[in-house]
């Protein structure tokens, strides 16, 4: 099973199908910049999904400015 995180991962597929799926009408001329935007978000989450944490490394409970 192919995942988002996984090199293979077809993202014009993935955008086509989750539209569907949300009952979304994307215009044609939209699609390369959603799929930009979509390589980026995939990069991201391997850069941080990447980054090593320790076992003790928990969760902030609350987040505030």
């Amino acid at each position: 099973m192919q995942t988002p995180m996984d090199p293979a991962f077809d993202l014009d597929t993935y955008a086509r199908a989750a539209a569907a799926l949300l009952g979304l009408s994307i215009d044609p001329a939209w699609m390369p910049a959603i799929l930009a935007n979509l390589r980026v978000l995939h990069a991201t989450a391997d850069h941080v999904g990447s980054f090593p944490l320790p076992d003790e490394a928990e969760a902030a409970p609350v987040f505030s400015a």
